[in-house]
């Protein structure tokens, strides 16, 4: 193999990736716009090897009348007809449609690129632990949405939480695995990136941004967001009164609207403090043109996100800035794991040429 054909390969497989990282994003943004029009709850079993929808009248009466024997509808919906099911029905199903596709868009060319001999064992194992946790997160969304069926036509917080994480690592993970795909690509990375310093500080910001994802989580699970529509303030006060009025004294943190709310808004703000802490450190040290750019693109983004968060209080929660400011955290994610992995010394202990390369024929 030539090291043009290596570098071809190692691309192929980035790109592949990337596709279904960028997949994985929109998952994450259709299930956030399915728990805020509360859509979540429209289909009441999980059928995973059936993807027609209902085609016929019969077959929506049918849907139907499976979602009427459950609390959403009986303590909820009472209201609704056919058709206004399906207005919620709809979201739900391509919900779960786009999150099967994902994984046929993962496996196939899987099997491609492993067969073609493109794909080694660290790689190969790699992929099979992005599959099975793909796979696992499908099984948690039901685990969530069974929540909802039982008593109270809500699912729960923490269950949502735990769907809502796990998405947001898998998606991570997908785009550091691509990224070292282009950086063997590159061969061997030249820039003083791994040296700057910065590594063990963009670590620390992504896990805390990664924290700062599941307060919200729990935000959007107690709609905690409903009350409290003010900033700087909460209910007339910099710490209000009621924190820790739950007993015992931990569950505040996962149940009381009031301490949730105040939670993510302080890790929020600490988030801010910290990008702004680690753009300053960066200045006086040599890094790449592409890392710099990717450190000012966060800064601005996490001030974007502030932004999106502080209307969406203060506004109630309107579905349109609600949706932005889950995207918002997405992207700020996103470019955490990007600059990540352009400071944090990668494991690779051998130059590209030392990797699949044969000798020419």
């Amino acid at each position: 193999m030539t090291t043009l054909e290596f570098q071809n390969q190692r691309r192929a497989i980035g790109w592949w990736l990337v596709i279904c990282a960028a997949m994985v994003f929109i998952m994450v943004v259709l299930g956030g716009a399915t728990r805020l029009t509360e859509s979540g709850l429209s289909m009441v079993h999980w059928k995973p090897l059936h993807i027609l929808p209902p085609l016929t009248d019969t077959e929506w009466a049918e849907e139907f009348a499976a979602y009427q024997q459950f609390p959403e509808f009986q303590k909820k919906n009472t209201w609704m007809a056919v058709d206004d099911f399906k207005e919620i029905f709809w979201l739900e199903y391509s919900h779960r449609l786009w999150g099967r596709t994902i994984g046929f868009v993962f496996f196939v060319p899987f099997m491609v690129f492993w067969l073609r001999g493109w794909i080694d064992r660290p790689l190969a194992w790699k992929c099979a632990g992005l599959f099975t946790l793909g796979g696992l997160q499908g099984l948690l969304g039901w685990y969530m949405v069974a929540s909802g069926l039982v008593d109270r036509p809500d699912v729960s917080q923490y269950r949502l939480a735990a769907h809502l994480v796990t998405a947001f690592v898998c998606y991570g993970l997908i785009i550091w695995v691509a990224l070292d795909q282009f950086r063997l690509a590159r061969g061997r990375d030249s820039s003083t990136d791994f040296n700057a310093g910065l590594g063990g500080w963009s670590v620390s910001i992504t896990l805390f941004a990664l924290l700062v994802v599941v307060a919200g989580a729990f935000v959007a699970g107690l709609d905690a967001g409903q009350g409290y529509n003010t900033f700087p303030l909460m209910d007339g006060q910099i710490i209000p009164e009621g924190l820790y009025a739950q007993s015992p004294w931990w569950l505040n943190w996962f149940e009381n609207h009031m301490t949730v709310q105040f939670n993510h808004r302080v890790l929020a703000m600490v988030l801010v403090g910290l990008i702004i802490a680690m753009w300053i450190k960066a200045r006086a040290l040599a890094l790449s043109t592409s890392a710099r750019k990717v450190l000012n693109d966060l800064l601005g983004m996490v001030f974007v996100q502030a932004t999106l968060g502080i209307l969406t209080l203060i506004y109630v929660v309107p579905i349109p800035l609600a949706l932005a400011h889950q995207t918002g955290a997405q992207i700020v994610f996103t470019l955490a794991v990007v600059f990540t992995h352009h400071v944090w010394v990668p494991q690779v202990a051998r130059t590209t040429s030392d990797l699949h390369m044969k000798p020419a024929e």
